[in-house]
């Protein structure tokens, strides 16, 4: 797997086939999952290409799905982030694997626990809390405890790039799968609502989001012109 990443606008995605598929590569392999879409194949820079190329990229936007389909990966499906770790939860909790979560404010955080514990019973949280670091000592204290504590996974919720370069540094003290979250905790427990699963199937979920929020048009043009370098082959 690691000699088909796919290279768009030097940004080096894999082409995972199925989320099983990339549930089977990271447990082997470990290392950081890196949510792919339009935006951040569009927008690279030297920093996030770094970022993305040293860790495990994967499609989660229709955007980067059709590059990829473009390139002659017919078989290549979104697999969304959102959806993705609560899936990494429910193929390895049985198994004994043990979870550390970071992000989010403190309610929201303490209300994802809760959750899990009542969706996913006798699974194991080593350590939570919310994702407010507010100094280099609470960042130190932070990875030291991951360390320490050797989960099986971490997510942080934080927003990119800050949760990936939050999450190499604790793959430096500590192996493991690590999936950066965004704003999946909110999602989850109910704070922020996703697109209905229609929309969502259908690969419209930027659509739908655009009529909830008209002021998205702005962040919405760069995919018109991302599909345009697609279908001209320049991505």
């Amino acid at each position: 797997m690691l000699d088909k990443r796919i290279e768009l606008n030097g940004v080096k995605v894999y082409p995972f086939t199925s989320d099983k598929e990339l549930l089977v590569y990271v447990e082997k392999e470990k290392g950081i999952l890196v949510a792919i879409n339009a935006e951040k194949i569009l927008h690279a820079t030297e920093q996030t290409r770094g970022i993305i190329n040293r860790n495990i990229g994967y499609c989660d936007g229709i955007g980067a799905v059709m590059a990829m389909k473009k390139k002659g990966y017919r078989d290549v499906v979104k697999i969304p982030g959102c959806e993705l770790w609560l899936k990494i939860i429910a193929s390895m909790y049985r198994e004994n694997k043990t979870f550390y979560l970071v992000g989010g404010k403190q309610e929201v955080i303490e209300a994802t626990v809760s959750k899990l514990k009542e969706e996913f019973a006798g699974i194991r949280i080593v350590a939570y809390r919310n994702g407010y670091i507010r100094t280099e000592e609470e960042r130190v204290k932070l990875i030291e405890d991951v360390a320490e504590k050797k989960p099986d996974v971490v997510f942080v919720a934080m927003g990119s790039p800050k949760q990936e370069l939050l999450m190499e540094e604790m793959l430096e003290r500590h192996p493991a799968i690590y999936q950066g979250l965004g704003g999946s905790f909110d999602v989850y427990t109910g704070n922020v609502k996703r697109a209905p699963r229609w929309w969502v199937d259908h690969g419209l979920e930027w659509a739908y989001r655009l009529v909830k929020q008209p002021s998205r048009i702005r962040r919405q043009v760069f995919l018109v012109k991302f599909l345009l370098l697609v279908k001209l082959g320049r991505i």
